[in-house]
């Protein structure tokens, strides 16, 4: 990579594929990673030579001790079912991994349409999850149409920009890229926000 490239290449949304054959979230999610572990992601490149990369995290807590710190937040969530809806397989593998972890039951919809074919399907859905940032139907637009039919859903928006259209502001909003405390926690807050206001 030359140096300008270099610069941006852990920036979220940054790629230098073609559009629709690329992201950008590769580099800036395991950046994200390394420092929410309190570790360091170096990357060094020539161009014509080659890139390095180099993940420094520090050592890990003793299983026993980990299992006995996280084991009662676990046990204290209540097991939703949850439609996650993201265009880009990979960022929806890992999200629908998280919910997974934290205990959850996940449908999955790489599509506006599908997601809300899915909705009309299947009742016993609890939360959408919906990135903002799709082809044919943004995650705004599927929230405004996830509502109109399912007025009691809650629905949380995953997005890497800074801001959003207006008609998405007053919905919860987690920003990309996010660990699985952060998921948690944006989840919890969603269900219970759609649960006060109800």
């Amino acid at each position: 990579m030359d140096l300008d490239t270099l610069r941006k290449a852990k920036e979220p949304f940054f790629t230098t594929k073609a559009v629709g054959k690329g992201t950008g979230l590769g580099l800036s999610m395991v950046h994200g990673l390394v420092e929410q572990s309190n570790g360091a992601f170096l990357l060094k490149s020539e161009l014509g030579k080659g890139t390095m990369a180099e993940l420094w995290l520090p050592v890990a807590p003793e299983a026993e001790n980990a299992a006995a710190e996280t084991e009662p937040a676990r046990e204290a969530e209540e097991s939703l079912s949850i439609l996650a809806v993201d265009d880009d397989p990979l960022v929806l593998m890992s999200t629908v991994a998280m919910l997974e972890e934290m205990g959850h039951r996940v449908l999955q919809a790489t599509r506006g349409a599908e997601a809300l074919e899915m909705l009309r399907r299947v009742r016993a859905i609890d939360l959408l999850v919906s990135d903002v940032m799709m082809p044919e139907m943004t995650g705004v637009e599927l929230a405004r149409r996830a509502s109109e039919a399912r007025p009691e859903l809650p629905v949380l928006l995953v997005t890497g920009f800074a801001d959003l259209p207006a008609a998405g502001k007053k919905l919860p909003r987690l920003s990309k890229p996010f660990s699985l405390a952060e998921l948690e926690l944006a989840v919890k807050n969603a269900v219970g926000r759609r649960a006060r206001s109800a």
